[in-house]
């Protein structure tokens, strides 16, 4: 394991809160680390919301064409009837991946000010020797287990991803896919790299923590609603990320915790249908039902 000679612990090198004017921003590489980045607090914000319009325009604009001619002469589709359809929810599924590479692109464009700076040094993508890649991988597992604790001990409710999941197999795949390939980058580098690397200049460290916790939750909760014990998970992961980050000065064992443990649920929507008759061939012994029950209450 590799690990860095040097940590950015936030409340060393800003004790307090700091100006968030231009001024403040670091002139050269030589000036740069994660808790003194070469973006303000606008820009990130800018960044944000952008990101969030990508992932809300790109898979609609993408099924458009779809509905327009399936659903032409015919009345306007209801919600309902368009999370019922097949190809519908295929097509929009898939309209996250290029949203999430645009919004890529534009995490590079201000995190580096076009190249100026190195995108591993603006956002701290080194190992910490507080906090390795053992701990970090062992924080993802625990964080699932007890997420699971969680949505065990509250009543769940059908959310819009269950039925994204149910849609079709491919489907589930590619959502699958986009859980590891591009949404734990993607959202550490907007939350606990820009968000925090810019408010923990301003207000200090720990508002700092529980202002991009609240973002980070906040939105999943759209996604997630009205599933109370996966949105108190996601809160979790939310808290514990954004308080290694801060912690660290690092982002590369948030972007691990996060790939962990999203590739865990990953893993289950690729091999569940194996598990499935691999329980149907199973269920008349009497033995495997306690595999049955523990399959189901990890799905």
């Amino acid at each position: 394991m590799n690990t860095s000679d040097t940590d950015y612990p936030a409340a060393t090198i800003y004790p307090g809160p700091i100006s968030g004017s231009g001024s403040d921003l670091p002139a050269t590489p030589a000036d740069v680390n994660p808790d003194n980045p070469p973006w303000g607090l606008w820009s990130a914000l800018l960044t944000w919301i952008m990101s969030i319009v990508a992932v809300a325009l790109v898979p609609n604009l993408l099924v458009l064409p779809y509905v327009v001619s399936h659903f032409r002469g015919a009345t306007t589709p209801t919600r309902e009837l368009l999370l019922a359809d097949k190809t519908f929810m295929l097509l929009f599924v898939s309209g996250w991946l290029p949203a999430h590479l645009l919004t890529l692109a534009l995490i590079w464009a201000v995190a580096t000010r076009l190249g100026k700076f190195s995108i591993k040094e603006v956002f701290g993508w080194s190992w910490s020797s507080k906090f390795g890649i053992g701990a970090s991988i062992g924080s993802a597992i625990g964080l699932y287990l007890l997420s699971m604790i969680i949505i065990g001990l509250v009543s769940t409710q059908e959310t819009d991803l269950d039925r994204i999941l149910r849609s079709s197999r491919t489907a589930a795949l590619i959502l699958a896919f986009i859980a590891v390939a591009t949404a734990p980058l993607i959202e550490e580098m907007i939350y606990r790299g820009l968000l925090y690397s810019a408010l923990q200049k301003i207000t200090g460290q720990w508002p700092a923590v529980a202002t991009v916790s609240v973002m980070f939750a906040g939105l999943h909760v759209l996604q997630y609603w009205p599933n109370a014990g996966v949105i108190g998970s996601i809160t979790l992961l939310s808290v514990v990320l954004t308080v290694v980050r801060a912690r660290t000065g690092r982002l590369l064992p948030c972007f691990v915790i996060h790939l962990v443990f999203n590739g865990v649920q990953s893993i289950l929507i690729v091999i569940e249908p194996y598990l499935r008759s691999l329980i149907e061939h199973w269920r008349p012994q009497p033995t495997p039902g306690i595999i049955l029950s523990f399959v189901r209450f990890l799905g």
